[in-house]
Protein backbone atom coordinates (compact mmCIF):
# COMPACT_ATOMS: atom_id res chain seq x y z
CA UNK A 1 0.00 0.00 0.00
CA UNK A 2 1.43 3.39 -0.95
CA UNK A 3 1.67 6.37 1.36
CA UNK A 4 -1.36 8.65 1.52
CA UNK A 5 -0.73 12.34 0.86
CA UNK A 6 -2.40 14.01 3.81
CA UNK A 7 -3.87 17.51 3.71
CA UNK A 8 -6.17 19.49 5.96
CA UNK A 9 -8.99 18.34 3.64
CA UNK A 10 -8.50 14.59 4.19
CA UNK A 11 -6.66 14.41 7.54
CA UNK A 12 -9.77 13.84 9.64
CA UNK A 13 -11.14 11.06 7.41
CA UNK A 14 -7.81 9.32 6.74
CA UNK A 15 -6.22 9.68 10.18
CA UNK A 16 -8.54 10.76 12.97
CA UNK A 17 -11.45 8.53 11.91
CA UNK A 18 -9.33 5.61 10.72
CA UNK A 19 -10.24 2.13 11.94
CA UNK A 20 -6.54 1.16 11.90
CA UNK A 21 -3.43 2.90 13.29
CA UNK A 22 -1.92 5.54 11.01
CA UNK A 23 1.79 6.37 10.87
CA UNK A 24 2.09 10.04 9.82
CA UNK A 25 5.37 11.48 8.54
CA UNK A 26 5.59 15.28 8.92
CA UNK A 27 8.30 16.35 6.45
CA UNK A 28 9.48 19.08 4.03
CA UNK A 29 11.22 18.89 0.66
CA UNK A 30 14.19 21.02 1.83
CA UNK A 31 14.91 18.77 4.84
CA UNK A 32 17.90 16.42 4.36
CA UNK A 33 16.97 13.96 7.12
CA UNK A 34 13.40 13.88 5.72
CA UNK A 35 14.81 12.83 2.34
CA UNK A 36 16.76 10.04 4.03
CA UNK A 37 13.65 8.90 5.91
CA UNK A 38 11.49 8.91 2.76
CA UNK A 39 12.52 5.43 1.51
CA UNK A 40 12.01 4.01 5.02
CA UNK A 41 8.47 5.40 5.11
CA UNK A 42 7.83 3.97 1.63
CA UNK A 43 9.05 0.51 2.68
CA UNK A 44 6.86 0.53 5.78
CA UNK A 45 3.85 1.62 3.69
CA UNK A 46 4.46 -1.08 1.07
CA UNK A 47 4.71 -3.72 3.81
CA UNK A 48 1.26 -2.87 5.17
CA UNK A 49 -1.17 -5.74 5.13
CA UNK A 50 -4.07 -3.40 5.86
CA UNK A 51 -3.56 -3.49 9.62
CA UNK A 52 -2.17 0.08 9.47
CA UNK A 53 -1.86 3.01 7.06
CA UNK A 54 1.01 5.38 6.33
CA UNK A 55 0.59 9.04 5.41
CA UNK A 56 2.77 12.04 4.71
CA UNK A 57 2.16 15.69 5.60
CA UNK A 58 4.26 18.28 3.76
CA UNK A 59 4.70 20.87 6.51
CA UNK A 60 5.38 23.63 3.96
CA UNK A 61 2.05 22.99 2.24
CA UNK A 62 0.07 22.11 5.37
CA UNK A 63 1.34 24.56 7.99
CA UNK A 64 -2.00 24.44 9.83
CA UNK A 65 -1.56 20.72 10.55
CA UNK A 66 2.07 21.23 11.56
CA UNK A 67 1.05 23.94 14.04
CA UNK A 68 -1.92 21.90 15.31
CA UNK A 69 0.40 19.00 16.22
CA UNK A 70 3.23 21.18 17.57
CA UNK A 71 5.78 20.18 14.95
CA UNK A 72 8.99 21.97 15.91
CA UNK A 73 11.52 19.70 14.18
CA UNK A 74 11.28 17.41 11.22
CA UNK A 75 11.16 14.68 10.33
CA UNK A 76 8.53 13.97 12.94
CA UNK A 77 6.62 10.70 12.70
CA UNK A 78 3.47 10.40 14.80
CA UNK A 79 1.42 7.26 15.30
CA UNK A 80 -2.31 7.86 15.57
CA UNK A 81 -4.76 5.32 16.91
CA UNK A 82 -8.41 6.03 17.61
CA UNK A 83 -7.87 9.65 16.58
CA UNK A 84 -5.16 10.25 19.18
CA UNK A 85 -1.37 10.45 19.04
CA UNK A 86 -0.14 7.33 20.84
CA UNK A 87 3.57 7.46 19.98
CA UNK A 88 6.11 9.55 18.08
CA UNK A 89 9.64 9.57 16.72
CA UNK A 90 11.52 12.80 16.03
CA UNK A 91 14.56 12.99 13.75
CA UNK A 92 16.33 10.34 11.74
CA UNK A 93 19.18 7.97 12.53
CA UNK A 94 20.21 4.43 11.70
CA UNK A 95 17.68 2.97 14.14
CA UNK A 96 14.64 4.90 12.96
CA UNK A 97 13.18 2.15 10.75
CA UNK A 98 13.36 -0.42 13.55
CA UNK A 99 11.85 2.09 16.01
CA UNK A 100 8.93 2.86 13.67
CA UNK A 101 8.19 -0.82 13.08
CA UNK A 102 8.25 -1.44 16.84
CA UNK A 103 5.85 1.49 17.34
CA UNK A 104 3.43 -0.04 14.83
CA UNK A 105 3.70 -3.51 16.34
CA UNK A 106 2.96 -2.17 19.84
CA UNK A 107 -0.21 -0.40 18.73
CA UNK A 108 -1.79 -2.68 16.10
Amino acid sequence: MAEIILTSDNFEAEVLKSDVPVLVDFWASWCGPCKMLGPVISRIAEASDGSYKVGKVDTEEEMELAVQYGIMSIPAVFLFKGGEVVDKSIGYDGGTEKRLIEMLNQHK
